[in-house]
């Protein structure tokens, strides 16, 4: 498989060069050369097959020979490595649950992937130390962070927006080893992301650092996503049309489920559900893309108003606007509407739910009052109650308990470097190598 660049001034390159390299050379997001279909005999086996086959039959063709059949099955196996529960929560909606991994985040199988494949990738490929940079609105950091806890020779640097994520999503930024850099910025994640753009940018930082990137925007962070949706699939016990809600903030975890689509699997429809940062539901209602600035909410990890992966669904559907409303829908909710969510979810469902899952949940209800009731509705569960635990047990009124993980890092004393500029980024880069 070669990747291209969707700016479309860089030459096609290698599914290694594209992980390391997380952007191309003309910075644009690498996207798959050649559109993959899955044979319709796999699709029709899914529900008798093993978690980890499905894995590999959906990942194995964007990777081709450049990783060993043996060794893709173990870096699956390491990613895939929790139990993703499928749960009902009443008629034909469902939660998918994606919070069980390390970090407690649905980013944990993505950080895992790439992790393995850059470890893996890393001797063969440059003599110079390799620097991961990544720009996190919440739950990103704390899982590159714990992804890379076990590679060697590779150091990690998180920028977040001061302030602006919970405690419990800072602690695991900023209580790791010295492997993890965590760098606050005085401003917003836009602000944190168009940083890490920047140093990609700077040739003298290139010179010296072999940098890449394990945001989304990176392949081996974003199309392990896929995953998500098959195994949801594979759960479903009914042949129901199937309908997934995704809370989107910087949009690779939908994107992947586009792609997926793309390759076969059966889903219906999907729906972009925000918080009131919603640049792609207007979009998708105007035809205007026009982000505004970032305003901050309480599901903080979508405070996201420029986010980087929609331009790959927009490749995915050739830029045909008519195509994507027909695929996706968009709805926002602001912050009430999310409290009363998560207050109805725990008193009459007896869910818990963080305000991203709640706001999964409004999207997929909405659609259903507005569309058709005979479908399988499936929001995805993207973190842990706990991680938002003040808002979460102010809505609720109930103490909610911390699972050890996470007991045990708040004991730790928090490490980290504030900033303003770039120019403190460029040095703190460079000091390091």
């Amino acid at each position: 498989m070669k990747y291209i660049s969707l700016n479309h001034n860089s030459a096609p390159t290698s599914f290694k060069k594209a992980v390391i390299n997380g952007l191309a050379p003309d910075k644009g997001l690498y996207f798959p050369k050649t559109e993959i279909r899955l044979p319709k005999s796999f699709i029709e086996s899914i529900k008798s097959l093993d978690d980890i086959e499905i894995c590999y039959e959906v990942i194995n063709k964007y990777i081709g020979d450049e990783i060993q059949k043996d060794k893709l099955l173990e870096i699956i196996k390491n990613t895939v490595s929790f139990k993703i529960p499928l749960k009902k929560i009443e008629k034909s909606i469902y939660s998918l649950e994606l919070f069980h991994g390390p970090t407690l985040a649905f980013k944990d199988i993505g950080a895992k992937f790439m992790a393995s494949c850059l470890d893996h990738f890393k001797d063969s490929y440059t003599s110079k130390k390799i620097t991961v940079l990544v720009a996190t609105s919440g739950d990103t950091g704390g899982a590159v962070a714990k992804g890379f806890s076990k590679t060697k020779d590779i150091d990690v640097c998180v920028l977040y927006p001061k302030g602006k994520i919970s405690e419990v999503q800072e602690k695991q930024i900023t209580t790791n080893g010295s492997y993890v850099n965590a760098i606050e910025v005085e401003g917003d994640f836009d602000l944190c992301q168009s940083m890490v753009k920047r140093a990609f940018n700077d040739e003298e930082i290139n010179r010296k650092i072999a940098l890449t990137s394990a945001n989304s925007i990176n392949v081996a962070r974003w199309l392990p996503q896929m995953f998500y949706y098959f195994l949801a699939f594979k759960r479903i016990k009914n042949n129901k049309k199937n309908v997934f809600s995704v809370p989107s903030g910087n949009f690779g975890n939908i994107c992947a489920g586009v792609l997926g689509k793309s390759m076969g699997l059966p889903i219906e429809h999907f729906i972009a559900s925000t918080n009131i940062n919603d640049t792609i539901p207007r979009y998708i209602k105007d035809g205007i893309f026009e982000p505004y600035n970032t305003k901050p909410t309480i599901s903080n990890a979508m405070d996201v108003s420029n986010p980087s992966n929609f331009i790959r669904i927009q490749k995915i559907y050739n830029n045909d606007l008519q195509k994507i409303r027909k695929n996706i829908s968009g709805y926002s909710f602001d912050d009430r509407r999310t409290k009363d969510t998560i207050k109805m979810l725990y008193n009459s469902r007896q869910y818990l739910s963080d305000p991203h899952s709640a706001i999964g949940y409004l999207g997929l209800k909405e659609y259903i009052d507005q569309t058709e009731n005979d479908i399988n509705g499936i929001f995805i569960s993207t973190a842990h109650s706990i991680k938002f635990k003040n808002v979460v047990e102010e809505t609720i009124n109930s103490k909610i308990k911390f699972p050890s993980s996470i007991q045990s890092i708040l004991k730790k004393e928090k490490k980290s470097k504030s900033i303003q500029t770039y120019s403190e980024l460029k040095e703190i880069l460079l000091d390091r190598n």
